[in-house]
């Protein structure tokens, strides 16, 4: 039974990007298919319960490297993982560098302290793609889209 129409509607959404990505031709040079992925991911984002935030970046101290998180997983620097205040565990987020329009997809799997504004802590990985390795803390766009139940960790 689903409980909330969006929590569907994100469902439904992120199922048709996944197959669309999975059945896409590598050959097809077309705009076509572009502009296909980007109405299935503007569907996702309308159906998302939360919108998009202004707020700060970092990234995971390399001392946490094998540690625990929140939900039990240990943090793999390699991992597109992230940490967030107020989010559900298993939510998968967008962050996107506006300086640079870098953008990445990370799953939100640990939680941070609470600040007076919104945060998000990076893995290593995710950290690189954005641009934002060695800059210690940068200014990002916080896109919820599609909340997932974790698998328990073994």
């Amino acid at each position: 039974m689903v409980r909330h129409p969006s929590l569907y509607l994100s469902a439904v959404g992120a199922a048709l990007l996944m197959m669309f990505v999975a059945v896409r031709p590598a050959a097809a040079g077309g705009a076509e298919p572009a502009k296909l992925e980007e109405a299935l991911e503007e569907l996702i984002l309308k159906s998302s319960p939360l919108g998009p935030m202004d707020g700060f970046a970092s990234y995971y101290a390399k001392r946490f490297e094998g540690c625990r998180t929140t939900s039990g997983h240990r943090y793999h620097p390699d991992k597109l993982t992230a940490a967030h205040e107020s989010l559900p565990l298993g939510t998968v987020v967008r962050v996107v560098n506006p300086a640079t329009s870098q953008e990445v997809h990370v799953t939100i799997n640990d939680r941070c302290a609470r600040r007076s504004f919104n945060f998000i802590d990076l893995s290593r990985a995710a950290a690189k793609k954005i641009g934002l390795w060695g800059k210690g803390k940068i200014k990002v766009v916080i896109i919820p889209l599609l909340q997932q139940k974790l698998e328990k960790p073994s």
